[in-house]
């Protein structure tokens, strides 16, 4: 299935092709959510934005992480829970971006960014993480 959004329209950070490491904090930050939590966490955001979440990049090695790419500066505000993991700036984490089109294994987009939805609302985010991690949404079966 090809993505509403046109290439042109994507920010300067998304590879044209395959895929490539862009460091944290600078053109966003992001939190790595690992595994089905992660999964879960994804849904949550998509369904309460009705699918216009924001840049997710999902990646299917290792522990399956989702990555949630928040406005530079961000996520450093909140006190994430275990299982969430924030980069910013700070450090040497990167983050592997997929193209919008094309082969980009192991990465790919859960859900991608739009002019009108350019990052993961942080606030958000942190308030459906909180609520799954603290069984007030239950996990989808």
């Amino acid at each position: 299935m090809e993505p509403k959004n046109s290439p042109d329209l994507m920010p300067a950070w998304i590879p044209a092709t395959g895929h490539a490491l862009r460091h944290a904090g600078i053109h966003f930050d992001a939190v790595r959510i690992i595994g089905i939590l992660g999964e879960q966490v994804a849904y949550e955001v998509m369904q309460f934005t009705d699918f216009q979440a924001g840049p997710i990049v999902r990646s299917r090695i290792g522990e399956r992480s989702m990555y949630f790419l928040l406005p530079p500066g961000s996520a450093r505000a909140y006190r994430w829970p275990v299982g969430a993991e924030a980069l910013v700036r700070e450090g040497a984490a990167f983050v592997g971006v997929p193209a919008v089109r094309g082969l980009t294994y192991p990465l790919d987009w859960r859900s991608l960014p739009s002019p009108q939805v350019p990052f993961v609302d942080a606030e958000l985010l942190f308030e459906l993480l909180r609520q799954v991690v603290d069984d007030e949404i239950p996990a989808v079966r």
